[in-house]
């Protein structure tokens, strides 16, 4: 970020430097426990987010060994995820911001080796595979123009980590400027160079080129916790992946935590959690969070991040025994895969008046 505008807008946040330094994981958890708590209270006292809301794009089959990692017993192979798009402004030093959050090329991401697998063995009838298995309910274009926003209104988009995702869409690719021509991507350096650079276990969740000749002025790599203006903060949760982050937006339902460390509320509360097998093994294991676990990129890390995640969060003003996450793929339950249906969902989230440029 050396950019001076992008400095007075993206700024640096130091409540985790120290805890992020034990070196033992114990303390590590300990103190980054501590640091967010912290964390929360400073940012509970600032101001909220001028507007933020959730919307529906596509839901997608997704591995229930990988969703549940190790306490998954329903003999059934996927569960059913919603992937959302988020919208949020912000107020800034200069001005208005509008970022994008968790934007999916719903087409494009399909090349994901491991989802491409899946819909070509279905050989002439994958249409009607993708239909069953992944019907789509919206777009990010559709969403745009329902909220009446204009492509070049999106200041920043972001992901919490770069699994599936074709960016080329939305930024270009050095020829032309992308659906979103003025939006610049903030993503973890640490997240960046590992999706640049694959190794075998990782392949099959990344799409193939999906990054390839995104213009280097399109990108600003993050090397820490960040206030993205008033009310929207970037926080690191390594674990899913290397440079896995989560978003925390301060709303009038307090502080909305964003990633996919985790699939849903349950996840985060397996205490609580009425899907079979979750709570029994929390209760044998002493297991605080339930681990996303398709390319095991760091455990322990993952395991501090969701507890992190879910201190930030604090409880839901409503369904006060799990926390306030808005998961970015979240668990659904579907007919197709019967078995797994989460305890509670909050649905979409709608905050705040949104601001139109003239």
């Amino acid at each position: 970020m050396n950019d001076s505008i992008e400095n007075s807008i993206i700024k640096p946040i130091t409540h985790f430097n120290g805890a992020r330094k034990c070196h033992t994981a114990h303390y590590r958890l300990d103190e980054m426990r501590k640091a967010a708590v912290s964390f929360r209270d400073n940012m509970l006292a600032k101001p909220q987010v001028k507007f933020y809301r959730s919307m529906e794009l596509i839901r997608v089959p997704y591995p229930s060994k990988y969703a549940f990692l190790n306490c998954n017993i329903i003999p059934m192979p996927f569960i059913h995820i919603l992937n959302r798009v988020f919208v949020v402004q912000v107020e800034t030093e200069e001005g208005l911001k509008t970022i994008l959050l968790s934007a999916s090329d719903t087409e494009g991401n399909a090349e994901t080796p491991y989802f491409k697998r899946m819909t070509d063995k279905a050989g002439p009838a994958q249409g009607l595979l993708k239909k069953f298995i992944a019907p789509q309910i919206n777009t990010v274009e559709g969403c745009l123009k329902e909220l009446n926003l204009k492509p070049e209104d999106i200041d920043y988009i972001s992901y919490d980590h770069l699994h599936t995702q074709e960016l080329r869409k939305w930024l270009g690719n050095g020829t032309n400027p992308g659906v979103l021509p003025n939006a610049k991507l903030l993503v973890m350096k640490d997240e960046w160079d590992s999706a640049q650079n694959l190794m075998a276990p990782q392949v099959d969740w990344y799409c193939p080129n999906g990054l390839a000749g995104i213009p280097e002025d399109r990108i600003i790599q993050l090397e820490g916790d960040v206030m993205i203006g008033e009310g929207l903060a970037i926080i690191q949760t390594p674990g899913h992946t290397v440079g896995n982050h989560s978003f925390v937006a301060h709303t009038p339902e307090g502080l909305k935590v964003t990633s996919e460390n985790g699939v849903g509320p349950d996840c985060y509360a397996p205490e609580h959690s009425r899907i079979p097998g979750l709570k029994k093994y929390a209760q044998h294991t002493g297991m605080e969070v339930i681990l996303n676990g398709n390319t095991l990129e760091g455990g322990l890390e993952q395991y501090i991040s969701m507890i992190v995640e879910k201190t930030i969060a604090g409880s839901h003003p409503v369904y006060t025994d799990f926390p306030n996450m808005a998961n970015s793929s979240e668990l659904t339950g579907y007919w197709g895969f019967p078995g797994y249906k989460p305890t509670v969902t909050y649905g979409d989230l709608h905050f705040g008046n949104l601001t139109l440029k003239s």
